[in-house]
């Protein structure tokens, strides 16, 4: 199948109408040549967190500008995950994003040599942060645990809470055909988010409840050992590299989280809202496929 004919396909899945001149030509070059320049600063990424029911109304969260230092909540000493790596530098290309300032991390727990039923264990007990007591349940994740492709979100929506799995709503079912057109089925990635528990009104997650759910997804990165992690909305983004640097400004280059190449794109839940990015999602499922197979910026583990 044609480059042309591949892009036709995935824009049908994403719910695009491919068109042609009168001429024969189809617009999606002229398209691929405008969506492949880099995003401005300006774009419009705010509030695509992961909220896989896009149906559900999201109140915004406050702009938050740093790293506040909260004070330890209350709960179990043994539930807390372990902090996390430094911030991820790019693996090439491009400059290195300014790194925010360390958080302040509670007590922790050694989740570094839990296997998958006491990591999952772990979470569904985890009383870190203040999250756990608004949740129905936690969303620990699911999929393929040999996965080559990991994907990351930021935090369950009002379905995944109902349903405990990550990305069951619109959103979800987006990020199925997003999948499908790159030759991939859910069934064969491995899908988790940075946050286990839905933040109320699906609000986007805080920077503390993020850092102090973080450890929880890097011992599931190391369990996975995936080859390529897919990173999808600015908010999973800034909170796995630990960045501020606005998504469109991310995308296009390889990340490195746990030592597995890192992608940055939109989230689901934002091309929703937002379909003319779609063509520019598909750029990067492209690019991150190059990646994967290492034809492209530093492939993952052997």
């Amino acid at each position: 199948m044609s480059g042309a004919a591949r892009r036709r396909a995935y824009l049908q899945a994403m719910g695009i109408q491919a068109w042609r001149r009168r001429d024969g030509e189809s617009p999606a070059a002229d398209e691929t040549a405008r969506d492949a320049a880099p995003a401005a600063a300006g774009d419009p990424v705010a509030g695509e967190g992961g909220v896989a029911d896009a149906g559900q109304v999201q109140i915004p969260a406050a702009p938050e500008t740093g790293m506040p230092q909260t004070a330890a909540p209350e709960g179990r000493a043994d539930a807390r995950p372990t902090p996390v790596e430094p911030p991820a530098q790019p693996a090439h290309g491009g400059r290195p994003a300014a790194p925010a300032p360390a958080p302040s991390v509670p007590a922790a727990i050694d989740v570094g040599d839990l296997g998958w039923d006491a990591l999952q264990a772990a979470v569904a007990r985890c009383t870190a942060c203040e999250l756990h007591a608004t949740r129905t349940q936690t969303v620990f994740g699911t999929g393929n645990r040999n996965a080559d492709w990991m994907i990351v979100g930021e935090a369950p929506g009002a379905d995944e809470d109902r349903l405990g799995e990550p990305f069951v709503g619109r959103a979800g079912q987006l990020l199925n055909n997003m999948l499908r057109a790159i030759g991939l089925q859910r069934e064969q990635v491995y899908i988790a988010n940075v946050v286990k528990c839905r933040p109320p009104n699906n609000r986007n997650p805080h920077v503390d409840e993020i850092s102090r759910c973080l450890g929880y997804l890097q011992r599931q990165v190391e369990l996975v050992r995936p080859r390529l992690i897919l990173v999808v909305g600015r908010v999973a983004a800034h909170g796995l590299l630990k960045v501020d640097t606005p998504l469109g400004k991310l995308r296009g280059q390889v990340y490195r989280f746990c030592d597995i190449p890192v992608v940055v794109t939109y989230h689901p839940a934002y091309l929703l809202r937002t379909p003319r990015d779609k063509a520019k999602s598909w750029d990067d499922l492209r690019f991150a496929r190059r990646v994967a197979e290492g034809r492209e910026g530093g492939g993952g583990p052997a």
